[in-house]
């Protein structure tokens, strides 16, 4: 019987005995153990006697021993990890370019003066606006926070000419620039480099009072130390920080400008768009380096070769395992190899089966989270396990386009303030305008289909059109004059839908059949027996035509007359009347004011006749006699119950004339 173990032999039960009571002294030792600890090793064992409760384990404990996967909480790291994310993740970076390219696409400058539009965008090409823009939505979808820095272009004489060489093919005047500087650069800053001073009084006062570290100008010299060829390329507030030794350097708010996705009014930074999705794209690293790992054990394959048996009482000398292992090991591979033993020897081979975790199912529902964060729908990224039906499909997509339409507001607004700057420099009147192509998710044939629709009924123009397809109109202008010259001259006439071919010949047989059916017209014609021959003229001079007025005028013209007549009344006494009362206009007037405004046109439309003349100066004639309307009139509107408290004005209206139309021609 060994110290560690327990044993007894099956001949002698003195020993079985002993064995078995020395194991029911161990028996206390048997107890269940708890398989974690969280929260700082917070445990709950025999919180009673006999009693344990199990302790819990949360993600907080999961990365308290893991700090490297874990989210960060401060805003400076979580944008920092997200920038990483862009950098390391392709996912991440294709999905972010694809929406900043996709974003600005098609961005253009247009004015309501041809001359000045053509200035505007030789200046954002001078400005690389295209790239810019497609930089600005790419760091507000990566990092969330976009930080753009202006430089200015002092007008020197050689820029002063230019301008002047451009305006006279363009016709721009040149004006006299107070600060004689317009915007020429723009340049993005890393939000890791820029500090806010103020803190939340910032956010509570709107104050814009940053600095960028000195790190982001020294990275390039080894020294420490920015030679004076380049020192003097930069602004004067920024040399003399940088002479002074200061590690922060203010920048101007009057040149930064900075733009959030979707910040809250309480935080000084914005949270990316990717924060969101960190959790997934560490389940996702960490399921690659899965992958890595078994894949160097996936054909690790253990061949045991056995020489003897036990069973049979066969062991092998020194000589027979040398032998198979000199065998063994001159086998290079590649092929079958045949061996020649006796029956001592046994072979097995054992595998693993780790390939079965390397197939691409463990990454659908990582990649569907992934893409879901960043707003782009199952059904364009070919990992959707059904159809999903059309309304999730849409809106699916409609979070998408919402997204891009987000960032396009963001850079609209960045530009209409520059192209502002440029207004007030220049000197125009009016403000340009930015213009994106339209973001064609759906059937680009049916949309074009419907932009040549609108231009035939002419509500878009042919300019606009050409723009659409991608054509420059003054270009394509050129070339139809070109073509309509050489069709004139040489080569056969358009033929189309639109074109007919033989214009010439078809107009030839419109006029010929003109003179056939004159002709046939005129042989139709027979003089009548009575009244006076063809192509001959009175002889005598005819009665004229006298004139008898009616007694009374028909029901239509009393309609129209009245009609007209309440409209001049109204139209005269309401401008009147807010005139007295230094009105603007009919809402700003009171309740019992617009009921006395109505009863003043009542009285003096109805002291109209049917046939009266209804101007100025009889309506201002009727004012100063201070006329009423007719006792009559007014009890029958009243026993009608005909008023304007009862009614809306247009109906009111109506009854007034017919009940007018009524009293004057029954009385």
């Amino acid at each position: 019987m060994s110290d560690d173990m327990i044993t007894w032999s099956d001949d002698d039960s003195q020993s079985k005995a002993d064995a078995m009571s020395k194991m029911s002294d161990s028996v206390d030792a048997y107890t269940g153990l708890g398989k974690s600890q969280g929260s700082t090793y917070r445990h709950f064992i025999d919180i009673e006697p006999n009693r344990s409760v199990r302790p819990g384990f949360n993600s907080s404990d999961y990365y308290a021993f893991r700090p490297g996967e874990a989210v960060p909480n401060q805003q400076r790291r979580i944008i920092k990890m997200c920038m990483d994310a862009y950098d390391k993740v392709g996912i991440i970076r294709n999905i972010i370019d694809l929406m900043g390219d996709f974003g600005s696409q098609g961005i253009n400058i247009v004015h309501r003066d041809k001359s000045v539009e053509k200035f505007y965008q030789q200046w954002f090409r001078n400005v690389n606006g295209k790239e810019r823009s497609e930089r600005f939505l790419n760091n507000l979808y990566k990092a969330g926070n976009v930080i753009i820095y202006r430089s200015y272009a002092k007008v020197t004489p050689q820029l002063n000419n230019y301008m002047k060489a451009l305006s006279s093919d363009i016709k721009v005047e040149v004006p006299n620039l107070t600060k004689n500087e317009i915007p020429w650069r723009y340049n993005f800053f890393n939000p890791l480099t820029v500090k806010n001073h103020d803190g939340n009084l910032s956010l509570f006062m709107g104050y814009k009072n940053h600095s960028i570290t000195t790190n982001s100008f020294f990275d390039k010299f080894k020294a420490g130390d920015i030679p004076n060829h380049v020192l003097e390329t930069l602004p004067p507030n920024v040399k003399q920080s940088l002479i002074r030794g200061e590690k922060e350097i203010p920048l101007d708010p009057e040149r930064l400008s900075m733009f959030y996705y979707k910040k809250d009014d309480w935080r000084q930074w914005a949270n990316p768009m990717i924060y969101a999705i960190l959790d997934d794209i560490i389940m996702l690293e960490k399921m690659r380096l899965a992958d890595l790992s078994a894949l160097d054990g996936a054909i690790s394959n253990i061949r045991l070769w056995t020489l003897g048996s036990l069973d049979h009482k066969i062991l092998p000398n020194k000589a027979a395992i040398n032998k198979l292992r000199d065998i063994l090991s001159s086998n290079v591979g590649g092929g079958t190899m045949e061996l020649v033993w006796g029956p001592e020897l046994s072979f097995r081979e054992a595998s693993t089966d780790v390939h079965k975790f390397l197939g691409s199912e463990k990454y659908t529902s990582v990649l569907n989270s992934i893409y879901a964060g960043l707003g782009v729908p199952p059904t364009l990224t070919g990992m959707a396990g059904n159809g999903g039906g059309f309304t999730n499909n849409f809106i699916s997509l409609k979070t998408l386009v919402e997204r891009l339409q987000y960032g396009r507001d963001r850079l609209t607004k960045f530009w209409e303030k520059e192209l502002e700057i440029v207004r007030k420099a220049m000197g125009f009147r009016y403000k340009a305008h930015i213009q994106f192509d339209q973001m064609t998710l759906s059937d680009e044939a049916s949309e074009k289909n419907l932009l040549i629709q609108l231009a035939d009924r002419d509500i878009i123009s042919h300019e606009t059109l050409l723009e659409r397809f991608k054509e420059i109109p003054q270009i394509e202008n050129i070339r139809i004059k070109r073509e309509l010259n050489k069709r004139d001259s040489a080569g056969p006439d358009k033929a189309g839908p639109f074109h007919n071919a033989n214009h010439k010949q078809e107009m030839e047989k419109i006029d010929k059949q003109g003179k056939i059916n004159k002709q046939n017209n005129q042989q139709k014609k027979t003089p009548k027996e009575n009244g006076r021959p063809l192509f001959q003229q009175d002889e005598n001079t005819r009665k004229k035509r006298v004139e008898k007025p009616r007694s009374k005028p028909s029901v239509a013209e009393a309609f129209v007359y009245a009609e007209e007549s309440w409209a001049k009344v109204s139209e005269v006494i309401t401008k009147a009347f807010l005139d007295i009362n230094n009105k603007k206009n009919m809402r700003q007037l009171t309740k019992s004011q617009f009921a006395d405004l109505e009863k003043l046109k009542l009285d003096i439309f109805t002291n109209f006749d049917i046939g009266d003349d209804v101007s100025d100066d009889s309506i201002y004639k009727s004012l100063k006699s201070n006329v009423k309307t007719p006792k009559v009139f007014s009890e029958d509107l009243e026993a009608k119950n005909i008023n304007i408290e009862n009614m809306n004005i247009d109906t009111y209206r109506k009854y007034i004339i017919g009940s007018y139309i009524d009293h004057k021609m029954h009385n």
